[in-house]
């Protein structure tokens, strides 16, 4: 599965909190999550993300709460692909279960906002098509690639429940 998208870079501990902020935990809409994706650090980024994006952030991604609706609104956002050098825990499970796909590597440095990527989640290998290099990254597990790939846990089980 190979992903592309434009590169915006964010910092350290991006919380659940600037991802989707609390005021909007009302909206049961994905869509709706997704025009106010990362609004409390950025308010541009649903223009940014238009044509697909690949978000490129520091440690601790998605630390705080445990809102699902994180990734959710990402995802429904067009986020491709989250890399970071760490993700808080349940996000990563969470981002995992709505078949949000991310990958953890160290690449803020040799990433520019805007810069084109391609990422290969099942080999866990980057490129960026801009700066004409190709990153390693910590691959994911098989099951949580059979999860993304099923479109988030829900789809996954009831494939395998022979429902879809």
């Amino acid at each position: 599965m190979k992903i592309r998208g434009k590169a915006v870079i964010y910092g350290d501990d991006i919380d659940t909190d600037v991802i989707i902020p609390g005021r909007y935990l009302v909206l049961q809409d994905p869509v709706e999550l997704a025009k106010h994706a990362m609004e409390g650090v950025d308010p541009d980024y649903p223009r940014k993300a238009r044509g697909g994006a690949i978000i490129v952030a520091g440690r601790n991604f998605g630390c705080g709460s445990s809102r699902e609706e994180a990734p959710v609104a990402l995802k429904h956002a067009n986020t491709r692909c989250v890399i970071a050098e760490s993700f808080a825990r349940i996000f990563y499970r969470n981002a995992i279960n709505v078949g949000l796909p991310i990958l953890e590597a160290s690449i803020r440095d040799r990433v520019s906002e805007g810069d084109e990527l391609e990422v290969d989640v099942v080999n866990g290998i980057i490129e960026n098509k801009t700066k004409g290099m190709v990153i390693k990254a910590k691959p994911l597990p098989p099951l949580a690639l059979e999860i993304i790939n099923a479109g988030g846990l829900t789809r996954y089980i009831r494939k395998k429940l022979g429902l879809e």
